[in-house]
């Protein structure tokens, strides 16, 4: 068994990285988006990394996989009272990562080095790596002018309608060498995009300086989970956001946003009618159950995408033979 590498955020892209922790261990690399990033009552939030931590330590709450289990909300509680902001709601313990990281980074250590200071406090084995130490931040082009990801999510609700999206940052924000090192490793076996939003938060990831232009070198299968299931998105705003792009909702449509890239697309068994269409854009698929509610899907569903990985690569050696 190789080294596998895997694209995330949110939550989908969380619970597929901890079924690929349970089977590689400190063999995975997990790449995180923080083009959502944001500051708060002067703290350092990063809410992809901090899911992706809670995941992989295994103390993220069942309902609220972004916090860690057993939250309180005290502190928010008394934030009102003195007559802080509403929004965003974050829970105490949820705050711990977000102070630390703020006083971190104000002391000039990367995000790189304050990420795996907490992966080794929580007794995560698996590298986490954010997609830059540079600051990238995804803008949401809406009819109601350009904002920040999480004035979109937060502030407005995500209601105005999306016409588009702008990585502020991504054209000069570097690699992390931890990304580097784990794409040149020569027994890297597999790229993993993992289900998650497309737009703000897989493509803030493939914007980075040189990122695309590495994965196309790779020799490892790149392949990606689609988020969508049936024409809808299980968490989250995909599915709006693709419409209001004037694209279907669906798996397929999720596949062409990754065309000239991926090897593999695993769509859900749900969408097995469209195995034969997404196969036309010219890549390999597979329909898998790919909806993950118990840590054994999650292991089930990682170990299926490396299996389809790995038929790739066997199929690859045997055309060039």
């Amino acid at each position: 068994m190789g080294s596998v590498v895997a694209l995330a955020g949110q939550v989908g892209g969380a619970k597929l990285a901890d079924g690929l922790y349970r089977l590689r261990h400190d063999a995975l690399t997990v790449v995180v988006n923080t083009g959502d990033d944001y500051q708060h009552l002067g703290l350092a939030f990063s809410p992809d990394i901090d899911t992706m931590l809670y995941s992989l330590a295994g103390i993220a709450s069942s309902a609220a996989p972004w916090e860690p289990e057993d939250e309180t909300h005290a502190l928010h509680a008394m934030l009102k009272v003195l007559g802080g902001p509403d929004r965003p709601i974050h829970g105490d313990r949820a705050l711990a990562a977000p102070l630390l990281r703020a006083h971190g980074l104000a002391s000039e250590r990367t995000l790189s080095q304050i990420t795996a200071d907490f992966c080794r406090h929580l007794g995560i084995k698996a590298r986490v790596v954010p997609m830059s130490d540079d600051p990238v931040r995804t803008y949401v082009e809406t009819d109601e002018g350009s904002v920040t990801f999480q004035e979109y999510f937060h502030d407005l609700a995500c209601e105005p309608a999306v016409r588009g999206f702008h990585y502020a940052g991504a054209e000069s924000a570097r690699l992390p060498e931890a990304l580097l090192d784990a794409l040149h490793s020569a027994d890297l076996e597999a790229i993993v995009i993992c289900p998650a939003n497309p737009y703000h938060a897989i493509r803030p990831i493939l914007q980075v300086a040189g990122m695309k232009e590495l994965l196309r070198k790779r020799r490892a299968p790149l392949v990606a989970v689609t988020p969508i299931v049936g024409g809808r998105a299980l968490m989250g705003s995909a599915g709006k956001i693709m419409r209001e792009l004037g694209r279907e909702a669906s798996a397929r449509a999720v596949a062409s946003e990754y065309l000239r890239l991926i090897d593999g697309f695993v769509l859900d068994s749900e969408d097995s009618a469209l195995v034969e269409s997404v196969r036309s854009l010219g890549m390999d698929v597979v329909a898998l159950p790919t909806v993950m509610r118990t840590r054994d899907d999650r292991v089930a569903l990682a170990n299926e995408v490396l299996d389809f990985a790995a038929s790739i690569r066997v199929r690859r050696e045997a055309e060039v033979a």
